[in-house]
């Protein structure tokens, strides 16, 4: 049986933009989310520890599902391996996602 894919997802969060690695992401039936389960952390018991990384896994300690608003992702790669998550300031060089006008409220009848 083939080794479930791992998504590296890039997205901006207050100013930083934050890398993760998944097992799990797909449209959400939340109107304009990402949902992202089963975060893959690189091993914590290293000698030398990033403290972004370190600080993305105590984030993310816990969580089943996140929900991410598609237009604060950057960019959703799948790959062979899971990488160290990062966390750095945004420059302001990756303009977000444009968004259209948000659908009228549903009347209930």
């Amino acid at each position: 049986m083939a080794a479930k894919p791992i998504y590296r997802v890039v997205f901006h969060q207050q100013g930083e933009i934050w890398e993760l690695y998944a097992r799990e992401i797909y449209q959400s039936e939340l109107w304009g989310f990402i949902e992202v389960e089963e975060f893959v952390f690189e091993d914590g018991s290293k000698l030398v520890v990033d403290p972004s990384a370190d600080r993305l896994r105590h984030t993310f300690d816990g969580v089943k599902r996140s929900y991410l608003p598609l237009n604060a992702i950057v960019r959703i790669d799948e790959v062979e391996r899971e990488g160290p998550a990062r966390a750095v300031k945004s420059e302001g060089r990756i303009a977000e996602f444009p968004r259209g006008p948000m659908p009228p409220p549903r009347r209930e009848t």
